[in-house]
């Protein structure tokens, strides 16, 4: 299942971590935000062990998500060692995600 990331959490959940991290920047409100959730439960299920996948409520945690320039959602974000490595803007299939996820494994 993937995590609930905070912006308290943020620092050691993703920038701290030892495995690539994929975080889905999301609202309760967006549309596209809740097609995207299964593949991202689907994602953090197949990776589970070798990635850390969660998801950062953009309305409860402006300050990552402004920090890291999320102006439209569902926004992915793909990190290695602290720093951004890959970006999905928009509903994307699972395929597509696990490859870029892949690829920093």
């Amino acid at each position: 299942m993937a995590l609930e990331i905070t912006d308290s959490s943020f620092k050691d959940t993703v920038l701290n971590s030892d495995k690539p991290v994929l975080v889905d920047f999301w609202a309760v409100w967006c549309g596209p935000c809740r097609m995207l959730g299964p593949i991202i439960e689907e994602v953090a299920a197949d990776f589970e062990g070798k990635a850390v996948v969660g998801k950062v409520d953009v309305d409860n945690n402006q300050e990552v998500s402004a920090q890291y320039g999320i102006r439209s959602i569902p926004t992915v974000l793909i990190f290695k060692n602290g720093e951004v490595v890959d970006k999905i803007v928009g509903v994307a299939p699972k395929e597509t995600i696990a490859e870029k996820l892949s690829a920093h494994l």
